[in-house]
């Protein structure tokens, strides 16, 4: 669902589906913002967005965390560990939206996107 959201929202989306994959794809391709469950299987989102930020590389790519857990513990972890913004589950989709793309915009105030969710 986030993919077509995205793509009709005019990004260019790519996807990881385990954490090896995003790692990778963070690290070689250069995104405006990337996506990111807490819950993921192997590694938590948290270590990811950890090891993320610590990259000088992509420490200032915002990184939003999509997430079903609503716990305002996991939401303060996030926002510590450098997340740009924490949306939980079930969310409004035009919502999402528009927060999404209002991080990337003040990231590089273009229209040209590209999103890893």
């Amino acid at each position: 669902m986030m993919v077509s959201l995205l793509t009709r929202a005019g990004c260019d989306v790519q996807t990881a589906w385990n954490a090896e994959k995003a790692m990778r794809l963070a690290q070689d391709e250069g995104f405006d913002l990337i996506t990111l469950d807490v819950d993921l299987s192997g590694i938590t989102g948290f270590e990811i967005c950890s090891r993320l930020k610590a990259n000088p590389r992509l420490c200032d790519t915002p990184l939003i965390f999509i997430s079903g857990r609503p716990h305002e513990e996991d939401m303060r972890r996030g926002l510590e560990l450098g997340a740009a913004d924490y949306i939980t589950k079930p969310f409004d989709t035009l919502g999402l939206a528009s927060r999404l793309l209002s991080h990337i915009k003040i990231k590089n105030n273009s229209n040209s996107v590209e999103v890893m969710a």
